[in-house]
């Protein structure tokens, strides 16, 4: 059975840093694109970050874009979220997702595997 297991998510003050976790398990996710979606209570899920099966290139949310870091270890079969100097807004379900190309992308659409996902709450 293919999963995705969030780990990391809590309860934070604005400022404060935190680094979600995602295990894969079932198949390896070494070849394929990596990503992490939100989803906040009344709004649609959005795109937070991706990263290419190597790790050479990351997209990144304008919201996000200087405090969030992706990145991948394929040895560990493991995505990492570094996410730094929270906001309130940062409050979310924080998904994390696997592909079926080597490419990454911003489209929830690119992404077949989905983790249950982990809760941030940003407290201000």
């Amino acid at each position: 059975q293919v999963q995705l297991v969030e780990s990391g998510g809590g309860l934070v003050q604005a400022g404060d840093s935190l680094r979600l976790s995602c295990a894969g398990s079932g198949r390896t996710f070494s070849s394929v694109a990596m990503g992490w979606f939100r989803q906040a209570p009344g709004k649609e899920r959005e795109f937070v970050a991706s990263i290419s099966w190597g790790g050479g290139h990351t997209y990144y949310a304008d919201s996000v874009k200087d405090r969030f870091t992706i990145s991948r270890d394929n040895a560990k079969n493991t995505l990492f979220l570094q996410m730094n100097s929270l906001k309130p807004e940062d409050t979310a379900v924080y998904h994390c997702a696997a592909g079926l190309s080597m490419g990454g992308s911003t489209s929830p659409d690119a992404f077949y595997y989905w983790g249950q996902g982990t809760q941030v709450t940003v407290s201000s």
